[in-house]
C-alpha cells in the first residue's frame, strides 16, 4: 500500500484569518459606488408618486425647468423598452414593472419623471416644482382580498395572482391530503403572517454612469448581481451588452435588497442623453420607503396527527404579497413550495403557494426568501402539535424527521439528511436530556420492513426510539398522483 501523504498544516481552517478589506473599512479608505466622482458630473433624482394608486392625467414640467441648473427630465417615452421583469432573463413572464410609470401608478413612491441637474440641490428643488395631476383609485393592500373578484385589480393584465405554467399559485401534490386528514386522530389548524422587513443596508442603493470616448458606458455601481443589472440594463435601453461596462466592488449591505435593477437603467439612460457622467444614489428616506423589502407572508397550515405525534396530512395555503411588480416573488414561491412541508416524512401533502399583486412597495430577495417564512411557520406549528398530543417539542421532532431515501414531496429524495444528528447536537449544547433511544437514532436509510411501506420497519422503530407506538411509517413516492412541484 502506498504510503499516505500528510496535508501541509492548515493556514485559513480553524484560525482567526483578518478580511482583506478589513484594514480599508475601520480606516474610512474603501470605495462605495456613492463615492465616485467625475468632471461634469450631473445628478439624478426621481419625482414619485405620493399615492398608492392612480391615474396619471398629466405632468407639467414647466416650474421645474425654470429651476437654475436644470438640465432636462426623462419620462416614459424617454425609455426605449419602458416595461420588463427582472426575471425576464430566466424565461419569467410577462414583463410587467415599468422603468418610469406611464398612465398608471401603482404604489406610493413609484417613479413618474426622471430629473437631472447641475447638483443635487438643484435636482432636488426642480424634483419639488414638478407639477402632478394624478386621478386616485381605490388601493389594495390585504393579500387575501386582491384575490377577490371585486378587487381593485393592480397589475395591467387584469389579475391579481401571478400564474404558474396556467395555474394560479405554485402547487404540490403528495399522497392523498383529504385521506389522511380522515384518518387523523387530531386536526391542528392555525394561520401565521409576518410583514415586510426592510433590509436597512448602511449604504443605500446607488450607480454612478459614465460616457467613455468609445461610446461605451460604465457603471459604478453596488448590485449584488453585477451580470443580471448589466443584461437587464441592456434590454431596457435596447443597446448591445458590449456597450455597458459595469464596475462591482465593495456594497455596504446588501442581504437581498441589491439584486433588483433600479437604478442602473436610468442612470445610464441619462448618461446617454446628456453625454455626462450621472450619479443616482437612493437617499436614505427613499431606501426606506421605496428599495424592495422581504414579502409579507399569510401562511395557512392544516395537519392531521395521530396520537402518537405521527403527522400523516399537512395541507398548506401560503400568500406572500409581492406589492405592485413581481420582481424576485416568483422564484421565492417556487422554493417556498418545496419547502413547505418542513423537513419531515409527511405521507400526505398539499401545497397551494400564491404570489399576489397589491398596492404596496414591490418586494424581492432577502435572506432565504420563501424558504425563512416556512420554516418560521412550520416550526411554530410543529410546537402546537406537540402541545396538542402532549409530548415534548424534541420527541415530535425526532418522531417526524426525515431520513436519507425518503421521498419528499416535491419529489426529491431526501440526500445528507442531518436533522436528527443536529437536534442530538443541539440539545447537548443546550443541556437537554434526551433518552437513549433519541441518543441512538440517525438519518441512515430506512429499511423495508413488515408493516408494508418501504421504510416501515426502521419508521415504526424511529417512533418508538421518540417514544410513539410501532404504527409509524415513513413516505414512500404514492402511486395516486404524480405531481411534485407544479
Amino acid at each position: 500500500m502506498p504510503e499516505l501523504k500528510m496535508p501541509e498544516p492548515l493556514h485559513v481552517v480553524g484560525r482567526s484569518v483578518q478580511r482583506s478589506d478589513a484594514a480599508a473599512h475601520v480606516t474610512g479608505r474603501t470605495r462605495y459606488a456613492g463615492d465616485y466622482t467625475f468632471p461634469g458630473m450631473l445628478h439624478l433624482r426621481m419625482v414619485r408618486s405620493p399615492v398608492h394608486h392612480a391615474m396619471i392625467r398629466a405632468v407639467d414640467l414647466s416650474r421645474a425647468e425654470r429651476v437654475p441648473g436644470f438640465v432636462r427630465a426623462l419620462t416614459w417615452r424617454d425609455v426605449p423598452h419602458n416595461v420588463y421583469t427582472i426575471l425576464g432573463l430566466i424565461g419569467v413572464e410577462p414583463e410587467e414593472e415599468f422603468v418610469l410609470a406611464q398612465d398608471r401608478v401603482r404604489y406610493k413612491g413609484e417613479p413618474i419623471v426622471a430629473i437631472v441637474a447641475e447638483t443635487e440641490a438643484a435636482a432636488l428643488e426642480a424634483v419639488a416644482q414638478v407639477r402632478l395631476d394624478l386621478e386616485e383609485l381605490p388601493a389594495v393592500f390585504d393579500v387575501e382580498e386582491a384575490l377577490q373578484p371585486d378587487a381593485p385589480i393592480v397589475t395591467h393584465w387584469g389579475s391579481n395572482a401571478f400564474m404558474f405554467e396556467g395555474h394560479p399559485c405554485r402547487r404540490v401534490r403528495f399522497g392523498d391530503v383529504e385521506a389522511g386528514f380522515a384518518q387523523a386522530d387530531h386536526i391542528v389548524e392555525a394561520v401565521y403572517n409576518s410583514s415586510p422587513i426592510e433590509h436597512a443596508p448602511t449604504e443605500t442603493t446607488g450607480c454612478v454612469a459614465v460616457p467613455e470616448a468609445d461610446g461605451r458606458f460604465t457603471v459604478y455601481t453596488n448590485t449584488q448581481a453585477l451580470y443580471f443589472s448589466l443584461d437587464n440594463t441592456a434590454i431596457i435601453l435596447q443597446v448591445a451588452g458590449k456597450r455597458l461596462h459595469f464596475v462591482g466592488g465593495t456594497v455596504g449591505g446588501g442581504f437581498g435588497g441589491k439584486v433588483d435593477v433600479i437604478v442602473e437603467p436610468i442612470a445610464t439612460l441619462a448618461a446617454m442623453k446628456t453625454g455626462r457622467p450621472v450619479r443616482y444614489v437612493f437617499s436614505r428616506s427613499e431606501e426606506m420607503q421605496v428599495s424592495s423589502t422581504r414579502s409579507a407572508w399569510r401562511i395557512r397550515i392544516r395537519d392531521g396527527v395521530m396520537r402518537d405525534g405521527r403527522i400523516v396530512a399537512r395541507k398548506v395555503t401560503s400568500y406572500a404579497d409581492s406589492g405592485a411588480y413581481s420582481r424576485q416573488t416568483p422564484y421565492a414561491l417556487t422554493k417556498h413550495a418545496a419547502n413547505a412541508a418542513g423537513p419531515y416524512a409527511i405521507p400526505n401533502v398539499s401545497i397551494d403557494a400564491y404570489c399576489v399583486f397589491t398596492n404596496r412597495t414591490p418586494s424581492s430577495a432577502m435572506r432565504g426568501f420563501g424558504v425563512t417564512m416556512a420554516s418560521y411557520a412550520i416550526e411554530v406549528q410543529m410546537d402546537r402539535i406537540a402541545e396538542r398530543v402532549g409530548v415534548d417539542p424534541w420527541t415530535i421532532r425526532f418522531v417526524n424527521a426525515y431520513r436519507n431515501g425518503d421521498m419528499k414531496p416535491h419529489r426529491k429524495l431526501a440526500e445528507d439528511a442531518t436533522l436528527i444528528e443536529t437536534m442530538q447536537a443541539a440539545a447537548a449544547l443546550v443541556g437537554h436530556e434526551l433518552t437513549d433511544e433519541q441518543r441512538a437514532m440517525t438519518s441512515a436509510p430506512r429499511s423495508p420492513g413488515p408493516e408494508g411501506s418501504p421504510g416501515g420497519e426502521a419508521a415504526a422503530a424511529g417512533s418508538r426510539a421518540a417514544g410513539a407506538p410501532a404504527s409509524a411509517g415513513a413516505p414512500a413516492a404514492p402511486a395516486s398522483t404524480a405531481e411534485g412541484v407544479l
